[in-house]
This record gives C-alpha cells, sequence and structure tokens, in this order.
C-alpha cells in the first residue's frame, strides 16, 4: 500500500519584479480533498518561508488557505498573488484578462491577471484608537513614535520619516509578548507616497518581507492623510518590494508582479 503521495510546488517572490526580491511564498496544488490541518502544517513548517498558500484544484471559486510555519492565518496578501501566478503561468487554468476568485476565511477574493502584473482585490482593513501605550512600543521599536493606532490583528505606529522606519530594530522578545500579534510600522516615503515595514514574531514571522494585508490597512489610513485614491508603497524589508495600492469604496486594490524562483514536487503522508 502507498503510504505516500506527491503533490506539486512552487516558491514565488511576490510583489518583486526579479527574483530574490519581494516576499517569497509556497504554493502547493491540492488534487482533491484538504490534508489534514497537521500535514498542511508540517508542510509550511517544512517550507520555513513566512506563508505557504495551499489552494484546491477541484472546485470554483477555487479553495485557499494560508500557513505560517507555525499557525494557519485567515488572510494573506503576497501568498494570494502567488498563487494566481501559479494557475496562470505554472498550470494555465486562467489567462491574462480574467478575474479568479478564491474562496477563503476571510470571504471571496479576487485577483485580476495581467499580462505582466496581478491585481488583487482585498477588503480594506479601518483603524481606530488604541490603549497600548505609545512608550511601550518606543521601548520595543527603539524609535520615537508619533501616532499608535490599531487595525485588524496589528499594531500601526507612525515614525517621522521613511529614514526612522528604515532605522528601526525591534525587540523581537518582547514584540511577541504584545496582545496583538502584528506590529506595523509606517512613515511618508521619500520617493513615493507612504513605507512600511512588518514584525510579526508571535506567528513566526520576525519581519515579513512584503505584507499584503498590512497595505489593506495603510492605503486607507494614508489615502485619507494624503487626499489620495492611488497611492505608491515600498516595504523596507532586507529583500524589499513595491505595491501600487488604489481605493476602491470598501475594497483596496494592490497591484504586483511575481517571479518564479523554484518548480518541483514534495512528497508527504498519502491521505486516505
Amino acid at each position: 500500500m502507498n503510504t505516500t503521495k506527491d503533490l506539486p510546488i512552487w516558491q514565488v517572490d511576490a510583489f518583486s519584479s526579479m527574483v530574490f526580491g519581494g516576499n517569497p511564498a509556497a504554493v502547493v496544488a491540492i488534487p482533491g480533498a484538504w490534508p489534514p490541518d497537521h500535514v498542511l502544517q508540517a508542510i509550511a513548517a517544512e517550507n520555513n518561508v513566512s506563508e505557504t498558500a495551499f489552494f484546491r484544484l477541484d472546485a470554483s471559486p477555487v479553495p485557499l488557505r494560508w500557513f505560517t510555519p507555525i499557525l494557519e492565518v485567515p488572510l494573506c496578501g503576497h501568498a494570494t498573488l502567488a498563487a494566481a501566478a501559479v494557475m496562470h503561468e505554472a498550470l494555465g487554468l486562467v489567462h491574462a484578462g480574467s478575474v479568479v476568485e478564491f474562496a477563503t476565511a476571510s470571504g471571496p477574493l479576487y485577483v485580476r491577471i495581467g499580462s505582466r502584473h496581478y491585481v488583487l482585490d482585498f477588503p480594506a482593513r479601518s483603524t481606530s484608537p488604541t490603549t497600548m501605550k505609545k512608550e511601550a512600543l518606543e521601548r520595543i521599536l527603539g524609535a520615537a513614535v508619533k501616532e499608535v493606532w490599531e487595525s485588524m490583528d496589528r499594531y500601526v505606529c507612525v515614525l517621522a520619516d521613511e529614514a526612522a522606519v528604515q532605522a528601526v530594530e525591534p525587540d523581537l522578545a518582547a514584540a511577541s509578548a504584545l496582545p496583538l500579534p502584528g506590529l506595523l510600522v509606517t512613515a511618508p516615503g521619500d520617493r513615493c507616497d507612504f513605507v512600511s515595514r512588518y514584525f510579526a514574531p508571535a506567528k513566526g514571522v520576525p519581519e515579513d518581507p512584503v505584507t499584503g494585508t498590512s497595505h489593506c490597512t495603510l492605503t486607507p489610513f494614508w489615502g485619507q492623510r494624503l487626499g489620495k485614491t492611488s497611492l505608491g508603497a515600498r516595504q523596507l524589508s532586507r529583500r524589499g518590494g513595491q505595491i501600487e495600492c488604489s481605493i476602491h469604496g470598501d475594497r483596496v486594490h494592490l497591484t504586483g508582479a511575481c517571479r518564479f524562483y523554484l518548480r518541483g514536487s514534495i512528497t508527504v503522508p498519502a491521505v486516505a
């Protein structure tokens, strides 16, 4: 009796026009029913990138899930972009000009397939006042914080300028003990509308290279302040990435490129 099975896997650098840039996501295509959650989690831990996306080939809208190396998350931008790129460029399941609908824990998500770029259509995220003391976050970040807000699962810290965001060296152990698992720092950009960095050590992601979900928050946040509906953004991680952002009512469109780094297969326990 065969106790293992092979699954196709790709590693895609999302929100980047070149390999070794943007945010690497692993993408695994599942031909039938979901494997047990512990198998999906073990695959993500083995891949050891910020997120692994799993999508099923047997349903429409396309079921899609995301796992960090230590837990499943309800929403992930760059790995959704990567999954759409796999469906388009690797499997030929969708074509330029079409829209892919994914069924996810955060509801329906859409990706428009372009000739060179992909456009995420995600729900906008609002910010609200927080009871977290600014001084506590300044100690963790080692930087002066002008404002602190909350958005879903993360704190949003506004710093003075791009240089301040670039210079942040957070205490990751202290950050992982915060009531909210994410810590997002942002400021106006020198060569774009805004810049950011995102840290989520409690989720197994010390620093995320490029974060789609953060831009679901930052696009309306900076759009309101700058009086704009279309904005250019850069994430200032070591790998770095660029995102073109636009506001459409209660939705945000995030545009980025993808580059394939790896194509292969993995061998995992078979599912009865």
